[in-house]
């Protein structure tokens, strides 16, 4: 068992270095990414099913000693658990999905053999993430999925808001990544260890809960979390890494990128307990981010920009679950979210691909009769968006809104159910305008047809990959902090309400300027485009860091630094120019010197 476990990051990491390496033909460079891929999820579904019956297990590989000095003993070890086995399964299998679809979306792609070793170790690199024994092999990943996403969404590189796009990525992410790398040389100097496992027992013994250095290592970890998932208040990078190919944007929103900082509070949930301000601020964080990614998606035109920002929204979800102690739920949704993420996207590539490369809604329009599974994939995932009841989105979302009230979080809770009626509110708007809206243009050409069978088998997922006990258990449970049986029914029912009204809302306001692209209000013409610039973020860190920094590096042209060793180097030049003078080469002023020196200092001597 140990053998596959290894085998699968393994696989994509020596298909990727293959690509890169060997000149091979566009059929080849199809086998090998995607059999790859396909390969690593068979392995990962070898061990479900030899784990089925288990609830809990551990297995363990190592491909060898890393780091060895007197107090860092660091392997590359992988760690599969529970937690891990589900990870490694939506990566490789929602990966090798998104793989397929590649093969046919970017066909006709010059550069298609660099596509796929870039998409391979990206996956490779997440595989890596999620099964690392210890934080600094997990860190190794984390790093690993950075740069393949700077690569991938700067992959067209031709156009230079492309790069821009890419480097925004970059940069924003390091910042949280500095933090978290901060955070676990705190840790290790705190613990004396990096292993995971280790340091939630550590935890536990060393520190007291709520004690400060257990919090500030626990924010200094949500940091990276922050970047990586794109977290307020650095949530403005992943709209506009919608940049890279619509493939790219499906991996790095469903299975990879965005889903990381997730898991890394959910791996470190024992060091996190310990500190509760902590979790506090990840539950207000993700309660912020959610209305913000809502908000913001509300308003978009560009199709990609809206499921990007839908994206923000749900993660925010997952880090309010995790900050009210829901780790499972949070887990759970992670999941489901993968499965009609991915569905989205792809149908929007698609959509796109079929559409001359068109990404403004309000040119489409009125393709439900020509586009039929188009159709049907769009109301799907917008339905499971929506969390509309017997959806996989549903039950996933409806459990975090139980935890929360469970927990006492109630103006969390509310802010929560506001996030659910706008996320159905946006949804309904993008499957109406596009699909029944004034029609603009038509498909020039078919869905290929492995494309089609993508999102049919993503269609079944994102409707049944919700049931099963995970996701029906809160149906039969009471709210424990309700004293009547009125308040338990009220929290039950009102979560489930809330996207039907909003849906129905959003058929009412389909055809009003709400809708549209214009306001004739001056007021809500501002609103509109506060929301659509994402709230300003931009604008602000443009105003705060970037306009001060480039002043700073104006008033600093000539560079002060330099200034002061040019200014020493200007007296010690004056000075050696001086002292110079006294070397005549004559000997009578060398032999005047020395008596008027004795005579100076016989004369101070004696006045003494």
């Amino acid at each position: 068992m140990d053998i596959i476990l290894l085998l699968i990051p393994l696989i994509p990491l020596f298909s990727a270095v293959l690509l890169i390496l060997l000149n091979l033909k566009k059929p080849l460079v199809t086998l090998l990414g995607v059999s790859s891929i396909g390969s690593a999820a068979a392995l990962s579904l070898a061990l479900n099913g030899m784990l089925w019956q288990q609830s809990e297990f551990v297995v363990q590989a190592s491909l060898g000693q890393w780091i060895s000095l007197e107090q860092l003993q660091i392997q590359f070890g992988l760690y599969l658990d529970p937690l891990s086995l589900v990870m490694i399964t939506i990566i490789t299998g929602v990966g090798f999905l998104i793989h397929c679809y590649s093969s046919a979306f970017m066909n006709e792609d010059p550069d298609f053999r660099r596509f796929f070793a870039y998409l391979n170790l990206f996956v490779s690199a997440m595989l890596f993430l999620v099964l690392a024994d210890n934080l600094l092999l997990l860190y190794l990943g984390w790093e690993g999925v950075g740069l393949c996403s700077y690569l991938l969404i700067g992959f067209w590189h031709q156009e230079r808001k492309n790069n821009l796009a890419a480097n925004k990525a970059f940069v924003i992410t390091r910042i949280g990544d500095t933090g978290m790398a901060i955070g676990l040389f705190l840790i290790f100097y705190q613990l004396g260890t990096l292993n995971i496992q280790q340091i939630q027992l550590e935890a536990a013994s060393t520190w007291q809960i709520g004690d400060n250095m257990a919090t500030l290592c626990c924010l200094l970890l949500f940091t990276g979390a922050i970047g990586k998932s794109a977290q307020f208040p650095l949530q403005n990078w992943l709209p506009d890494a919608m940049a890279g190919p619509t493939p790219v944007s499906a991996l790095i929103h469903a299975a990879t990128m965005v889903t990381a900082g997730v898991y890394l509070v959910a791996r470190n949930y024992g060091v996190f307990q310990m500190a509760p301000d902590a979790l506090y601020i990840i539950a207000l964080t993700g309660t912020i981010t959610l209305l913000l990614g809502a908000s913001a998606a509300l308003v978009q035109s560009d199709l990609k920009r809206i499921l990007a920002y839908s994206t923000i929204s749900q993660l925010g979800y997952m880090f309010l679950a995790l900050g009210v102690g829901a780790v499972s739920s949070a887990v759970f949704h992670l999941m489901t979210h993968a499965f009609f993420k991915a569905l989205l996207f792809l149908a929007a590539g698609a959509l796109i691909y079929v559409l001359h490369h068109e990404h403004n809604i309000f040119r489409m329009g009125g393709l439900y009769k020509k586009l039929p599974l188009l159709t049907a994939s769009f109301a799907v995932g917008c339905a499971a968006l929506a969390s509309l009841p017997l959806t996989s989105g549903f039950f996933s979302k409806e459990l975090i809104l139980e935890n929360v009230i469970h927990a006492g979080y109630s103006g969390l809770w509310w802010a929560a159910v506001l996030g659910a009626f706008i996320t159905a509110l946006y949804s309904a708007r993008l499957f109406l305008v596009v699909f029944f809206g004034p029609s603009h243009q038509s498909a020039s050409k078919p869905v290929p047809r492995l494309m089609q069978v993508v999102l049919v088998i993503l269609i079944l997922l994102s409707i049944f990959g919700g049931i099963q006990p995970e996701g029906l258990q809160f149906m039969y449970s009471i709210d424990p902090t309700s004293n009547t049986e009125h308040a338990s029914t009220f929290y039950f029912f009102l979560p489930i309400i809330t996207p039907l009204l909003a849906v129905l809302l959003g058929g009412v306001l389909f055809k009003n300027t709400l809708f549209g692209q214009e306001l004739s209000s001056r007021g809500l013409s501002r609103i509109h485009a506060l929301l659509k610039s994402g709230w300003g973020f931009d604008c602000l860190y443009h105003a705060l860091i970037i306009r001060p920094f480039n002043w700073v590096c104006a008033f600093n042209k000539k560079d002060g630094v330099d200034l002061i060793y040019r200014r020493i180097e200007w007296a010690t030049t004056l000075s050696h120019q001086v002292v110079s003078r006294f070397q005549s080469g004559q000997l009578r002023t060398y032999s005047a010197s020395i008596v008027v020196f004795f005579t100076v200092t016989l004369g101070w001597v004696l006045l003494q």
